[in-house]
Formats: C-alpha cells, sequence, structure tokens
C-alpha cells in the first residue's frame, strides 16, 4: 500500500514539473520575438543612417569613367602618301618629220596595240618607193638575161656580177624605203585610252620636239612613296600595304609591296616604294593622292591604354587605377604608340581598371564614383 501511495506522488510531481518548464520555454520564445523586432527597427533604423551617410559621401566622390584592361594584338603601322601613276603612259611623237594628214583616233577612244592612230603626209617616200620599184623590175630582167647567158658561157663574169649587184642593191633600198614608209604611220605602242590629242590635221610635227598625242592604260596602276630611311629595316618586297583615297572613302585595297629602292635618296634621306594594283572599273586616275599604311611592328597578348591618360612626373610615366574605390597611382614602363593607343610594357596586368576619363581631377588615394 505505501510503495502504491509513492508511485502517486512520484507522477503528481513529473506532471507539475513538466507544466512548469513549458510554461517558461513559451515565455522565453515570446521574449526573443520582442527582441527581434525591436533589432529589426534598429536595422532599418541604421540603413537609413547608413543610407544618408553614404549619398553624401558619393557626392563628395570624383567622377570619372574607367576601362577594365585585356590583352589584344597590338600592330603599328608607317604612315605616308604616294601619287598614283598608271604604269603604262606614253606621250607619242612620229619618227620622221612631216605634215598631218589624218588623225583615225578620237579622244577617250580604247584602242589595241599596233592600231593606226596618225598618218602623215608621205607622197614623197611613194614616189621614191615606186621609182625605185620600176628600176628594181628593169634590173632583175637585166639580171636574169646575164644570167642566163652565164650559165651558157656567154658574156663576161663582170657584166654578170654587176647585174646582181644592181638588182641586190635595189632589193635593199626597196625594202628600207618600206620601213622607212612606216614611220609615217603613228601606231598605239600599247593597248590603252586615247586620253588627249595635241596636234590637228594639216600641222606638221617633228620626232622628238612635237608630242602628237598622249596615251595611257588605266588596267594597271602604280603608287610610289618616298619613305624616310629609318624604316628600310622594317619595310620589304611582298609586305602587305593597305592604301586608302581621299577621292573614294570607301575604297580599301590591300596588296602587296612590288619593289623597294636599292638607293637611299642623299636630298631627303628617304627610299622609294612602289605597289603596282589592278584598277578595277578603271576608278583610280593618274595624278590622284594615296594613303599608304605600312605594318612594321605587331605584338599579341598585348597591354594598351590610351595615350592621353600617361602622365609624367619625375619619377617617371604614370596612370590612375581604381582599386576600392580609390585612384591608386601607378607608374608604367611603355613602348610603342599609334594613334591614340600607347602600348604598356611593364606596371600593368589584365583586369586593372584604368582612369580614361577623369584622370586630370584625381590624386593618390582620392575617393572616386563612376559617372
Amino acid at each position: 500500500m505505501k510503495k502504491i501511495f509513492t508511485l502517486l506522488f512520484s507522477v503528481l510531481l513529473l506532471a507539475s514539473c513538466t507544466e512548469t518548464d513549458t510554461e517558461k520555454i513559451k515565455a522565453e520564445i515570446k521574449a526573443n520575438k520582442a527582441q527581434i523586432q525591436e533589432l529589426k527597427a534598429k536595422n532599418k533604423e541604421l540603413e537609413e543612417e547608413l543610407a544618408k551617410v553614404d549619398t553624401v559621401e558619393i557626392k563628395h566622390r570624383i567622377p570619372i569613367i574607367t576601362r577594365t584592361i585585356s590583352t589584344k594584338t597590338f600592330n603599328h603601322f608607317i604612315e605616308t602618301s604616294g601619287l598614283l601613276e598608271a604604269k603604262e603612259i606614253a606621250y607619242i611623237s612620229p619618227e620622221v618629220p612631216g605634215q598631218v594628214t589624218k588623225i583615225h583616233v578620237m579622244e577617250g577612244q580604247r584602242v589595241n596595240k599596233g592600231q593606226l592612230l596618225i598618218s602623215l603626209n608621205s607622197s614623197v617616200i611613194k614616189n621614191a618607193i615606186r621609182e625605185i620599184e620600176t628600176n628594181l623590175e628593169l634590173a632583175t630582167t637585166t639580171f636574169k638575161k646575164q644570167e642566163n647567158l652565164w650559165n651558157q658561157n656567154i658574156g663576161s663574169e663582170i657584166e654578170y656580177l654587176q647585174a646582181k649587184a644592181q638588182k641586190e642593191s635595189l632589193e635593199s633600198t626597196l625594202e628600207s624605203q618600206n620601213e622607212q614608209l612606216k614611220m609615217y604611220n603613228v601606231t598605239a605602242p600599247f593597248s590603252g585610252i586615247v586620253d588627249d590629242i595635241i596636234i590637228k590635221e594639216g600641222e606638221h610635227s617633228s620626232p622628238g620636239m612635237t608630242n602628237v598625242l598622249s596615251l595611257v592604260n588605266l588596267d594597271k596602276m602604280k603608287v610610289n612613296s618616298d619613305v624616310s630611311e629609318v624604316y628600310l629595316p622594317a619595310i620589304h618586297k611582298g609586305d602587305t600595304v593597305k592604301l586608302s583615297f581621299s577621292t573614294y572613302p570607301d575604297l580599301i585595297i590591300e596588296t602587296p609591296i612590288s619593289r623597294t629602292s636599292n638607293i637611299v635618296h642623299p636630298d631627303n634621306r628617304t627610299f622609294n616604294v612602289q605597289i603596282v594594283l589592278d584598277n578595277i572599273n578603271n576608278k583610280l586616275k593618274p595624278n590622284m593622292m594615296a594613303k599608304l599604311q605600312i605594318k612594321d611592328y605587331s605584338l599579341s597578348n598585348a597591354i594598351t591604354v590610351p595615350s592621353a591618360i600617361i602622365k609624367n612626373d619625375i619619377s617617371g610615366k604614370f596612370l590612375f587605377t581604381v582599386q576600392e574605390g580609390q585612384a591608386q597611382k601607378v607608374y608604367i614602363e611603355t613602348g610603342r604608340s599609334y594613334k591614340d593607343e600607347t602600348l604598356v610594357t611593364k606596371g600593368l596586368m589584365a583586369g586593372d581598371v584604368v582612369v580614361v576619363e577623369g584622370y586630370n581631377t584625381v590624386s593618390n588615394g582620392a575617393l572616386v564614383a563612376e559617372k
């Protein structure tokens, strides 16, 4: 009986303890929730205060524009100008003096090599040829008769030889006169376009002194440019050159160098570079100006920056990078420059952020903000 009372007392005591612990836990949870609400309200106040502070701080930061460094291929070009010339151009004068009797072509007309352009008065030489032909006919007949007699052992050898010499002399003279007759016809030395007819029918022309017309072939053009001797080791036959023309801004031609001069001009210390190119649709004309870009240096995986952002002080060249919202002065070493880009050989690496606008208003350690 005593054991039963002891067991009942233990059960009642356990139940009483369990009920007390539950209430205690609930009260602690409630207190924690209240504390959480209080912390949330306090955090909100702090965030609003921080926003106000950041706004004031940003207003006092120097506005800049940055660029993240990445590697690329850097090419350096020599830029020069040249004059366009027709590869084939001729100012034609006759080989013999004479009066122009007929002009067979018009300005702007395309002609073929060997085509007759101008005829000169050849009446005198034609009369001389007819006279020689008559004498040759007689000399040939005489020679044949003397030859028949000589074959029959009739007549003297001297008469036979004289007849033969006379015939051969007239043949040679006739051949010479016919060749000279061709000189009275001015023909095209190559295929091309008659650009200008200088003389008129009836006017007199003299060899080497009077140009009767100009002939030009525009299918092939050449560009000649004088380049400083400094670039002699960097420019070779076969190197690619880029040609552009102010007359045709959209026309860019890439073609190899045809020839480089072996002589440096003593007056201006330059050597000649020549490019021969096809003249598609005959757009290019003689004496037009061409701009040449010749690549003399190339480097892959190069780091470049705008040339304008590089400054100098007593310690050397430097620029500004951005690290954790602050401008940092970084000294660099540079290589070649082309247009507005400069090669950086030491001091920067890919991923660095450099100031490209606003660099004149910042100093080392200044607070900065992207525009």
